[in-house]
């Protein structure tokens, strides 16, 4: 039996890490930003007549800039949903805020992972609980490291290591992301290996705080602002209270540009460790802007509605070294594609299971001019039914990561999700909308005497127009289309993919 020499050895491994580098330089390393409820007109490039974000706008001007990007949701847990799955969320019962997903989702970590990727998680996951024994925490989920929260958080953020307990870090939360994301970069860096990270902010969500550096920004904001009070949570007690809508929006604003600020710490870290080229950042927000922040907008409604106020997000990818000269994208897109889009890039193939996102990867070179389907949203009509079995043991949807604000009689959050393993007519109700291309078709209330409103985009940027009784064909077509969307959306929902 032959030996193998020392010098034989040192040759396979120099071989072996050459191949791993030549793969890692073969496919992009990928970072997806979230805000938490930043909506689309809170950003200078679109004109906001008080934020300022240097960072974002400078990566609207140099990069893609989609100016009709959108959240699959106008709350947060289920567009968050759907940047993991591709997926609409009502199809494994991600209704509302606190609803967790299902472990048997396939996610665009565990994806990128077959193709050598180390994955990072770092900040607001709102699926499940982030501790070690949740069956949907983001290690199971695909993740080989995390630093994350069940929900928000402010200034100093408690936060858990890797399903650890939780532990406080002094700092502004956003800086302190891009600093734990920085550090996993650059292990993935070491070890020749692409990183895909995930960056998801606690800001802007209120309730609000701020450095003073930030605040002073927006000491001069006009008076008239604070004739109106606004309810949200006391940083102090946890509960509802009113204050004065200026002081709110200094603190919100200030939240945005110190999340704007880590956004530009982590690409200056990016171009020092020569990544920056190679490297796909893409950021968006996860709903509308809430009640607080709505007052400047142009947009019709607000977080929880499904006009653009309350779905329309601020979406930018910036990627040198194929995006190499600035884009505006007028394609209607939303967090659902991200999944497709980063699978065609790594040269992945789809799950087998119903999608509802699609590769933008043609907007990169603008050969995408239209979007080949619609776009749906849904808020599924949530039952009272306390007879509903659980999916995941209740145990283990217990979060553990505190909250400032209270969630019943606790500083946490509990998670949810619950079997539906039979469709009936009432599951086809709740607020929906269908965008396709020219048309938005708005419809609220039950089956049997649904509201109706259609829309022409993007001229009614305001959606104040109601040309549905001049076009009858056009909303007959998309009632057709929305019902047979919604139809396999229920299949899913039932576990039938599974």
């Amino acid at each position: 039996m032959k030996l193998i020499t020392p010098q034989l050895l040192f040759l396979l491994l120099f071989i072996g890490n050459l191949v791993t580098y030549v793969q890692a330089e073969d496919l992009p390393n990928i970072v997806l930003l979230m805000g938490d409820d930043h909506g689309w007109d809170e950003v200078g490039y679109s004109g906001h007549p008080h934020l300022k974000t240097p960072v974002l706008d400078e990566m609207a001007a140099v990069g893609l800039r989609f100016e009709r990007f959108y959240a699959a949701h106008p709350s947060c847990s289920p567009t968050r949903g759907s940047v993991l799955t591709g997926r609409h969320p009502n199809r494994y019962g991600t209704f509302t805020p606190g609803c967790s997903f299902r472990p048997e989702e396939i996610t665009v970590a565990q994806l990128l992972k077959t193709k050598g990727y180390v994955c990072g998680h770092f900040g607001k996951w709102h699926v499940g609980p982030v501790k070690s024994d949740s069956p949907t925490n983001p290690g199971k989920m695909g993740f080989d490291e995390w630093l994350s929260h069940d929900n928000f958080f402010e200034l100093n953020p408690v936060l858990s290591a890797n399903g650890a307990a939780p532990k406080k870090i002094q700092g502004e939360s956003s800086e302190i992301l891009v600093a734990a994301a920085s550090k996993f970069i650059a292990k993935a860096k070491c070890n020749a290996k692409p990183f895909f990270v995930v960056i998801w902010y606690g800001s802007p969500h209120e309730p609000y705080s701020g450095l003073p550096k930030d605040l002073a920004l927006y000491d001069d904001l006009p008076e008239k602002y604070n004739d109106k009070t606004f309810r949200l949570t006391s940083n102090e007690t946890g509960r509802p209270t009113k204050r004065p809508l200026g002081d709110i929006l200094r603190e919100r604003y200030a939240e945005i540009t110190a999340m704007d600020r880590s956004i530009g710490q982590l690409r200056d870290f990016l171009a020092a460790e020569k990544l920056r080229d190679d490297t796909l950042l893409w950021y968006c927000g996860d709903n509308g802007t809430p009640g607080d922040g709505i007052i400047t907008s142009p947009l019709r409604g607000q977080k929880s509605k499904v006009y653009d106020g309350g779905i329309r997000v601020p979406g930018i990818i910036e990627w040198p070294m194929r995006i190499k000269a600035p884009l505006v994208s007028q394609v209607n897109s939303v967090t659902s594609d991200i999944l497709p889009t980063l699978c065609e890039l790594a040269g992945i193939e789809l799950p087998q299971r119903e999608l509802d996102g699609l590769s933008l990867t043609g907007t990169f070179d603008a050969s995408l001019q239209h979007r080949p389907a619609p776009m749906f949203f849904w808020q599924f009509n949530v039952g009272t039914d306390k007879q509903r079995v659980p999916w995941i043991p209740e145990p283990l949807q217990i979060g553990t990561t505190p909250l400032v604000k209270m969630m019943g009689n606790a500083y946490t959050r509990t998670f949810k999700n619950f079997k539906h393993p039979k469709v009936v007519p009432s599951d086809f109700d709740g607020s929906r909308a269908v965008l396709a291309n020219n048309y938005k078709l708005v419809v609220a209330g039950g089956n049997a005497s649904p509201k109706v409103e259609l829309f022409k985009v993007p001229d009614d940027v305001a959606e104040q127009n109601n040309i549905a009784t001049e076009n009858p064909e056009v909303v007959n077509r998309m009632l057709k289309q929305l019902r047979q969307w919604q139809t396999s959306v229920l299949t899913s929902l039932t576990g039938a993919e599974y």
